[in-house]
């Protein structure tokens, strides 16, 4: 199944790893560098229109891409739930 992260991007829910919510995780200082060298090497994929709200990490056939959703990270978790069940 896929879930829809916003301005039409779908990510199949196996391949993700993580959803994160961008306001609590990047105070972190680990996280930062996280999204800086995920950037740095061309593997995030902006999503959002207006401002972040949530990154995704998912891995699809070894390779890990970063999606960056104005969705916030709780209707993520929605949605996803419900397509599981």
């Amino acid at each position: 199944m896929f879930l829809h992260l916003g301005n039409d991007a779908v990510v199949n829910t196996k391949d993700i790893v993580a959803i994160f919510d961008m306001d609590n995780t990047t105070v972190s200082k680990n996280s930062r560098k996280f999204l800086a060298q995920a950037q740095k090497n061309g593997q995030v994929v902006d999503t959002s229109e207006d401002l972040p709200k949530s990154y995704i990490v998912a891995n699809t056939n070894g390779k890990t891409k970063v999606y960056i959703s104005s969705v916030s990270s709780q209707t993520l978790l929605k949605r996803s739930r419900e397509i599981l069940y």
